[in-house]
């Protein structure tokens, strides 16, 4: 006779899981100014959120149970693979880890980590240099690293949606894009015309689709 492995109360896995992303997370974020640990803060809450519904306690199953329980009897939601609820509701019935969904968010989240990985080095190069990161994601965009936490957040929420995390996204967003303003406020001061030239060269959050990246002195 086996034991039946326990899906949820494995609070062990809560905590490894918060402190590994976090730490990575980070390690490339580096916060300095209040604003700055306020979203770091945020987006720790954000993971710690998660992993505690992932193995700790599902809330969102359980507030959900009885339309879930309706619409979907044959599955038991308190099965830990029921909680990829995206791949349950939208059909998938086999292997949740393999569904598009799952797919879907493996690429965001690790899309989101290159991101900030390379924003981190094109940034601690620019700074040794003390001129404006251009190069690398800076090339496409003003802020890569703020889009790189953006990513993970949507990969997760694709991967393992709860409505904590569901409320908490757009919150977490504004915080990014007010602290993106106040940077490129600081960057204005800080290097006048040059900044200003990248500006106008360089999108804030999306990259251009057509047509190669402009360095700082190529905008005019």
């Amino acid at each position: 006779m086996t034991e039946q492995v326990p899906a949820y109360g494995l609070w062990s896995l809560v905590l490894l899981n918060s402190l590994v992303f976090v730490m990575f997370a980070f390690s490339f974020f580096q916060p300095r100014t209040r604003l700055e640990w306020r979203s770091f803060g945020a987006f720790s809450a954000f993971l710690v959120a998660l992993f505690t519904e992932m193995y700790g306690f599902p809330l969102t199953i359980y507030f959900l149970s009885g339309w879930l329980a309706a619409r979907f009897p044959e599955v038991d939601f308190f099965a830990h693979d029921s909680g990829h609820l995206l791949e349950v509701i939208f059909g998938w019935r086999s292997n949740p880890h393999f569904g598009p969904f799952h797919l879907l968010s493996a690429v965001l989240i690790g899309a989101g980590f290159i991101l900030l990985a390379r924003a981190w080095l094109a940034l601690y190069t620019a700074q040794l240099c003390r001129r404006v990161a251009t190069h690398g994601p800076y090339a496409r965009i003003r802020h890569p690293q703020y889009v790189g936490f953006v990513l993970i957040m949507a990969g997760f929420l694709l991967q393992w949606p709860t409505l904590v995390t569901l409320a908490m996204f757009p919150v977490l967003t504004f915080l990014y894009v007010r602290l993106a303003l106040r940077e490129e406020r600081d960057a204005l001061e800080a290097f006048g015309d040059e900044y200003r030239r990248y500006m106008l060269g360089t999108p804030r959050f999306v990259p251009r689709i057509a047509g190669r990246p402009r360095d700082a002195g190529e905008a005019q």
